[in-house]
């Protein structure tokens, strides 16, 4: 396996240099560069995702300053604390984070169920198509709005909390388009659903980072995004024999009732609380009850949670980073259109299979089994090069060059193209049979996962402690592509034709394909420019070339 240089500019780190011993020097760059390397990490473990305070400069040298251990402060006791969920078995990690990826597989399943009704609620509320789709696209607004609030809310009360509270929610509302009188309530119960419902979504991936290190997080991503897209895939199928049937399409909204009660349910009875700090705060406040000092505290009562921190964290750093981080703004177009792409098939689906190949809607909701499969065998191909980069943490103290997440980005990209053009061009012929153009779904399904795992644990590995505000950013303008491409779907297809609609979204795929390439090649060097990115792995990079220098040195002097 070959080496690249981990100081060039004009590549990414593939894989480490080869350490050797040297003699240990009072205030060498080595022991400055291994400071400022344990001070990130201790950053990293003690906010996750979520640093309240913006990064230092990178041009002007961090003092090294001796840290002062409060004796008031409480923390773990110890590296191998049963109550830090970190320590928890591998057994009930796997349970926590199935639990998550079984209430986000709920939340995603009520985005696109009702699609297949929305004939039904235009008829019945005497509305136009173009209102009936937004039964769809307010609930992905309601996306948008939802992690201003559920992101930083789970660390102020924990994530556990905020599940309860907004799923409860989010249950409720449902109940109330169940039994909507008119399109307008249907409608805001709809937004507000989701507002609610994106709870899941948002708090996942903090529960991933809370309860697994680097190397169990390869597994638990590729659940967690599986269930992303599991979701979308399966309303459909339901949602189309329900509407097929002699039930009403209000059994639609009551099917979702019933999926979020349990889910609710699930939560109060079974999900624990993952996130140490608030942990932490339950421990200070029992031992200050029990031995009576009230000196003690835990880290997260000294943080400041003003509204406008909150404002700065939650809206103005998320879309200064936006603006300001290359890497941040072309993945998020990127997986912007990816998931619209995901958002107006169901929409495009009725078209090509009922429109031109006679399917009944049933049949035509049973082609998004494709889709599911298609993410199940992403997540799982993604699974398997995650044990390359297992391998590397060892090796790279932790912290593996971020650009070796992006393999899966790769086959995906150009994988969803030729699922794209497959789906368009077969499918415009009705001389063609039905499964050709279904089978293209298998494909769209395995590169949608294999992208947006990739990608999201990408931004993970580039931004650590600023991870929560670059998904922030991420998220709310994914949800308004996602939102916006139901709206003209259909007339796009019927106006343009299936082969040119989707030759169209294919060369907009071929565009953005080359993009993880180009990460691999320049990552490194766009990373160095940052200010949001730590680059840790260059810093480990300089260390252990530093050290191989000097090793080489001293048996140069000694000859």
């Amino acid at each position: 396996m070959s080496s690249t240089n981990p100081s060039s500019e004009t590549s990414t780190i593939v894989d480490p240099p080869q350490s050797s011993q040297s003699p240990h020097i009072q205030h060498s760059p080595r022991e400055l560069l291994e400071e400022e390397i344990e001070r990130d990490e201790r950053l990293i473990e003690k906010y996750g995702g979520d640093d309240p305070e913006d990064p230092p400069s990178k041009v002007e040298p961090i003092p090294v300053v001796e840290e002062v251990v409060d004796p008031n402060l409480v923390t773990w006791d110890g590296d191998d604390d049963p109550a830090n969920p970190q320590n928890w078995s591998h057994a009930y990690k796997m349970f926590v984070i199935i639990s998550c990826a079984f209430l986000t597989v709920n939340v995603t399943f009520a985005s696109s169920l009702p699609s297949t009704a929305t004939e039904k609620i235009q008829v019945h509320f005497h509305t136009t198509a173009e209102v009936s789709y937004l039964v769809t696209s307010l609930f992905l607004i309601g996306y948008i709005f939802g992690p201003i609030f559920w992101g930083p809310g789970s660390e102020v009360i924990g994530r556990r909390p905020i599940f309860f509270c907004t799923l409860t929610t989010y249950t409720l509302f449902i109940l109330g388009q169940a039994l909507a009188k008119n399109i307008e309530t249907l409608l805001i119960t709809r937004f507000l659903s989701g507002f609610f419902g994106c709870a899941p979504l948002i708090l996942s991936g903090g529960v991933i980072a809370d309860i697994f290190d680097a190397e169990g997080r390869g597994m638990a991503s590729s659940l967690f995004g599986a269930s992303v897209f599991l979701g979308p895939a399966l309303g459909p199928v339901v949602g189309g024999f329900i509407v097929q049937s002699k039930a009403s399409w209000r059994w639609v909204f009551w099917v979702m009732f019933i999926f979020a009660g349990v889910c609710s349910l699930l939560v109060l009875i079974l999900l624990p609380e993952t996130y140490a700090p608030v942990l932490l705060k339950k421990k200070a406040i029992a031992r200050r009850k029990a031995e009576n000092n009230t000196e003690l505290y835990a880290e997260i009562e000294r943080q400041g949670w003003s509204f406008h921190e909150l404002l700065h964290r939650t809206i103005y750093r998320p879309f200064i980073m936006l603006f300001l981080e290359p890497i941040l703004l072309f993945v998020t177009i990127y997986l912007s259109v990816v998931y619209g792409v995901i958002y107006a098939l169901f929409e495009a689906f009725p078209v090509i299979f009922m429109g031109r190949h006679g399917l009944t809607i049933n049949q035509c909701g049973m082609i998004f089994i494709g889709i599911g499969i298609g993410t199940s065998f992403g997540a799982i191909i993604n699974n398997i090069m995650m044990k390359r980069y297992n391998r590397l943490i060892k090796t790279w103290h932790g912290f593996p060059p971020p650009e070796t997440r992006l393999f899966g980005a790769m086959i995906g990209g150009f994988l969803l193209v030729i699922g794209i053009f497959w789906l368009g061009w077969s499918g415009e012929y009705s001389s063609v049979p039905w499964y050709v153009p279904a089978m293209s779904t298998v494909a769209i399904g395995t590169a949608v996962s294999l992208i947006f795992i990739s990608f999201l644990t990408y931004l993970v590995d580039v931004y650590l402690m600023y991870a929560a505000s670059a998904f922030a950013a991420n998220t709310f303008i994914r949800s308004m592509v996602g939102a916006a491409f139901p709206l003209f779907t259909v007339q796009m297809y019927e106006n343009m034709g299936i082969n040119w609609a989707s030759t169209l979204i294919g060369l907009i795929g071929l565009v953005l394909a080359p993009l993880p390439f180009l990460f691999y090649k320049y990552g490194a060097r766009i990373r160095l420019n940052s200010k949001f990115a730590p680059c840790i792995d260059l810093k480990i990079a300089k260390m252990l070339d530093a050290e191989k220098q000097q090793a080489t040195e001293s048996e140069k002097a000694q000859v």
